[in-house]
């Protein structure tokens, strides 16, 4: 099993809606899709905000400012290209205007795992049959921009 921290980032737009991706596991195609906030794994000797901001600038090509709290934490254990993950993630929640994603920084590992991106309102969230983690983002994100 492979133990690691990772920052992941809520993007919230000016119409409540929540950026997303959507990947499915490389190391198995008969994997169910997922939708997940930009983020990841942190580099060595790597802050948590610092893993963050890199971590946004690459999958998004977004340049962020302040990230502020940390506003949710959650233990993810995941089969991931082969390997057994536990991963430990600081989530932020960034307001953000609405912005076309820029791949141009995408390593080759999230080209063959990321499938697309999309906003989501709160509704479309709740209404999805798809799967989307962490689980409770429609509450969180409720919870947080009022």
């Amino acid at each position: 099993m492979i133990d690691r921290r990772a920052a992941r980032v809520i993007l919230v737009d000016e119409h409540e809606r929540v950026l997303l991706f959507r990947g499915q596991d490389p190391g198995n195609p008969d994997a169910v899709p997922f939708w997940f906030t930009p983020g990841g794994g942190l580099d060595a000797g790597e802050s948590v905000e610092e893993g963050a901001r890199r971590e946004v600038r690459e999958e998004t090509g977004l340049e962020m400012g302040e990230l502020g709290e940390v506003v949710f934490e959650r233990v993810a254990e995941f089969e991931f290209d082969g390997e057994h993950y536990r991963q430990a993630e600081q989530f932020f929640l960034v307001r953000v205007d609405a912005f076309d994603v820029v791949r141009d920084g995408w390593t080759d590992i999230e080209h063959r795992f990321m499938s697309e991106h999309r906003w989501w309102s709160i509704d479309e969230l709740r209404a999805t049959t798809d799967t989307v983690h962490p689980v409770q983002l429609p509450d969180l994100i409720v919870r947080l921009v009022d």
